[in-house]
């Protein structure tokens, strides 16, 4: 941590020991001359006498040196034969606490050795443990110079190299691995070069480092505290209050003219009202006259495209906030600008949102990834908020199906109580009337009138008690008008209302709104949907309370099938919730079937209104929400690939939660890669069964290798940027003409049950499949990806912001950290890399998975317990 910082611990919330650490000693004292050991043979028992690298062993105490008496017992470094020098590297806990210590506590050091009877002392030294300075516990290595004749005059050097060696160990000077190198062998040099005098020694001891600096604090009895008199002048009662919050930590610096101790201020990083109050009185001074006449130079220029290009929701900095308002008639012609201007503004004054409301309508029409980055949690003006619904208003009927559940989402937290500006907005006032089933009349409010509207709300419904006052944002009211002209969108936007309605009394009263407004034939397709959903539960709920065999529960549901669903169907064509288009007019009983679950899902075969059969898995007790999400991404994903040309076979299967713990999956003709690998032992062999061709290389007709390879490439990806977890081989699927999908979306976002998950999923049985690790296809396969993988990149602003709208969901793993959510997936994306690092990077991650041994353990393991389950 730089020496700079105001932050610090203090001692008495350190409750752990104090260790230090002895290195080594370095010196050599005088040794005996020959007819010394004749004329003193008492001395020439001691070892050091003799021999320059003599055996040593180093005791540690904390003593006090105020009223001069131990603290501690001593503590002993383990013996270590010395042969070149005297090294201990030895770490000594000591039985003390931190908190325990004294501002005149000291470490009381002797060095020892024997004298061929029992141990003598080689030398006794001392050294304070809290810093005369500043008063902060020492860290880092310390250096004790002393005199054998005379130890007693030791003194601690701390030379200029030493203190830039401990701030290199903290941090504070950067690592560059080349330079580091050399000076280290520079230092080594310097210190093998250094010769003390003889009887000079110097050992060498190093305190614990710590991440902030720990200043020595004194407790207060608390028993004191009782007794302080009730004093009247300021000073005293402001001590008083402080007395009374219980045990206070008192800092002490030492003396005042000489303490240079910053103290920890905890409005730091909080906003400065008086920068605050700079930049609003010289945004407020400075004519708009003069900025419209503002040109960055070349440097500045850079600065801001740099700016502009950040990732979605990315927090700027005040330079950077204050550089983007400078120039921000400048930039009125990138349209990819607009948002970093508005987090640059501060709309609650009002001079700038005035002038930054005027600029948005001279400003280059933005992209619809930014118009959903304006409708996030963030943006909460209702004036942005209505520009960004004007540019929707300009999407496709097949643009707004892609983010319509992320809309949804949106109106969700679209409550009054998030509006901050209601001057600028037109609104929507619907009032329904209970009793005229449904009827209801709307009226627009003007903007003086909506900055009242609860009292509006108020007055019309004292008016009549039948009737309801619904205030409807400019989200709502579009998506409400816009998804009545389409059958799809309708039906969609009624069922992902309906799947997040619980405990929310705002999106009850949009879906009562957009109900009334439909036409007889539409609401009647609605009412049919939901009959026929609720059949279908009731069915789920019938047999999973059958507690018998499968073959017992198939024939219960034979028997619904034929006794409730066929009746309603023969009476009524509905139009299936998963896929409006569809038409069902009858149920294939002998073609339905119970899975193998606790939760006991349905295989529903429809026969469709063209005579074809349609088949879709029920389930009831399971959130299906999370995947529908994730499989909207998918079919979001394969619209952008297919955009750039780039067709990669996907199957985003179609999924729709029509509950929060019910929903229903379209039933794709597959198998798992498990079933496959039994049965066939190898992929080859299952795509030749279907597809056979004795003239290709591997046996398999081109079209279908070719739907394997580039659906393996796309899934890669994509399962890799959402973090899709729980990969195993049961939820790998293939279709016979060998498109490779996915199937269910538990955990994502990096989230696994199993340990040590890959971070791409890829089987070697796959790669075996493509002819081999040489083999064309593999090289067709990671081309794809690459291509896949830059596509996407290139498109990352929408997806983000589409997860960024799903920050208030609640979809587990996003829920778990909403914040986390984009930054997980922004980090998956590796937008801080080149085109190339990129391209490196996923080459890495490929070569990884294929040579990666766990996951193959991890998959014998599952089918292994899925064998004993069964």
């Amino acid at each position: 941590m730089s020496s700079q910082t105001v932050t610090f611990v203090v001692s008495q919330e350190l409750n752990i020991p104090l260790r230090i650490k002895i290195v080594a000693l370095e010196g050599c004292k005088q040794l005996l001359r020959p007819s010394q050991k004749f004329t003193e043979p008492h001395l020439a028992k001691k070892c050091s006498n003799l021999n320059s690298v003599s055996d040593l062993f180093v005791s540690v105490q904390v003593i006090d040196t105020e009223r001069n008496r131990k603290l501690t017992v001593p503590v002993f470094t383990q013996f270590v034969p010395f042969k070149t020098g005297r090294f201990w590297n030895q770490w000594l806990v000591l039985p003390i606490n931190i908190n325990q210590l004294d501002r005149n506590s000291a470490l009381k050091i002797k060095i020892w050795e024997y004298d061929g009877e029992d141990q003598c002392e080689f030398a006794s030294l001392e050294t304070s443990i809290f810093s005369a300075l500043d008063c902060t516990l020492k860290r880092g290595r310390e250096s004790i110079r002393f005199q054998y004749d005379n130890p007693s005059s030791c003194e601690v050097e701390v030379d200029s190299v030493q203190n830039l060696l401990n701030k290199y160990d903290q941090g504070e000077i950067k690592t560059v691995d080349w330079l580091d190198s050399l000076a280290f062998k520079k230092l080594e040099t310097i210190v093998k070069e250094t010769v003390l005098p003889k009887n000079f020694f110097v050992l060498k001891i190093e305190f614990p480092f710590f991440e902030l600096p720990v200043v020595y604090t004194e407790a207060v009895n608390p028993d004191v505290q009782k007794n302080i008199p009730n004093l009247h002048n300021f000073e005293n009662q402001s001590e008083a209050i402080e007395n009374k919050q219980g045990t206070q930590a008192k800092i002490s610096v030492g003396k005042a003219q000489e303490s240079t101790r910053k103290f920890y201020d905890p409005d730091q990083y909080n906003t400065d009202v008086v920068e605050e109050k700079f930049r609003r009185l010289e945004r407020a001074s400075k004519s708009s006259t003069l900025d419209r006449e503002l040109k960055p130079d070349a440097k500045k220029r850079d600065m801001l495209n740099q700016i502009i290009a950040y990732p979605p929701c990315t927090k700027l900095t005040a330079h950077e906030k204050g550089l983007v308002w400078k120039y921000r008639y400048y930039l009125v012609n990138n349209k990819t600008a607009l948002t970093k201007l508005l987090q640059s503004t501060n709309l609650a004054e009002e001079s700038e949102r005035k002038e930054v409301l005027d600029l948005i309508d001279v400003w280059s029409e933005i992209d619809i990834d930014d118009a959903i980055e304006l409708l996030g949690p963030v943006y909460k003006n209702l004036s942005v908020r209505s520009y960004a619904v004007n540019r929707l208003k300009k999407a496709s009927d097949e643009e707004l199906e892609l983010y319509l559940l992320q809309l949804v989402q949106a109106v969700c937290f679209e409550s009054s109580s998030t509006w901050s500006d209601k001057s600028n907005s037109t609104f929507t006032i619907v009032t329904m009337d209970q009793s005229k089933n449904g009827t209801n009349a709307s009226k627009s409010v003007t903007p003086h009138m909506m900055a009242s509207w609860e009292s509006i709300d108020r007055s019309d419904t004292a008016s009549n008690g039948e009737d309801s006052t619904v205030v409807i944002s400019p989200l709502a009211e579009f998506l409400i008008r816009r998804v009545m002209n389409n059958n799809r969108l309708t039906n969609f936007f009624y069922w992902y209302l309906k799947s997040e309605l619980s405990g929310n009394q705002h999106l009850v009263h949009i879906l009562d709104s957009f109900l009334s407004r439909l036409s007889d034939d539409k609401r009647q397709q609605i009412q049919d949907q939901t009959k026929l959903v609720d059949i279908m539960k009731e069915c789920c709920y019938e047999i999973r309370q059958l507690k018998d065999t499968t073959p017992r529960k198939q024939e219960l549901l034979h028997y619904l099938m034929v006794s409730k669903l066929r009746p309603f169907l023969k009476g009524n064509n509905v139009s299936l919730p998963i896929a409006p288009e569809i038409i069902v007019v009858d149920v294939v009983p002998e073609d339905c079937k119970v899975f193998k679950s606790s939760l006991s899902p349905l295989k529903i075969t429809f026969k469709t209104k063209d005579r074809h059969n349609y088949s879709i898995m029920f389930k009831v007790g399971d959130d299906l929400r999370q995947d529908q999400f994730i499989v909207q991404i998918i079919t979001l994903m394969n619209a952008l690939l297919k955009n750039e040309n780039v067709d990669l076979k996907l199957t985003p299967y179609k999924i729709l939660a029509t509950g929060k713990n019910e929903g229903g999956i379209e039933f794709i003709p597959n198998d798992t890669l498990a079933n496959i690998l039994s049965k066939y032992h190898g992929i080859l062999p299952f795509l030749r069964s279907n597809f056979p061709d004795d003239n290709e290389q591997l046996g398999v007709q081109d079209w279908v290798m070719d739907n394997f390879v580039k659906s393996c490439a796309g899934y890669c990806v994509i399962t890799y940027i959402l973090g899709v977890g729980d990969r195993h081989l049961d939820n790998l699927l293939i279709t016979p003409d060998g498109k490779f999908f996915h199937a269910d979306f538990g955990y994502i976002l990096g989230r696994d049950p199993k340990p040590f998950p890959p971070l791409m999923k890829l089987p070697p049985q796959i790669i075996e499949a493509f002819g081999g690790a040489e083999s064309d296809n593999y090289n067709k396969f990671r081309s794809y990806c690459f291509v896949a993988y830059s596509i996407l990149r290139r498109n990352a602003s929408l997806i983000l912001n589409l997860f960024e709208l799903m920050k208030t969901s609640d979809l587990p793993d996003i829920k778990i950290d909403p914040d986390g959510a984009m930054l997980k997936t922004k980090e998956k994306l590796c937008l801080n890399m080149s085109e190339e690092q990129a391209t490196l990077h996923f080459q890495n991650l490929i070569n990884a998975s294929v040579n990666a041994l766990l996951p193959l353990v991890i998959d014998h393991l599952h089918n292994l317990a899925q064998y004993w389950r069964s």
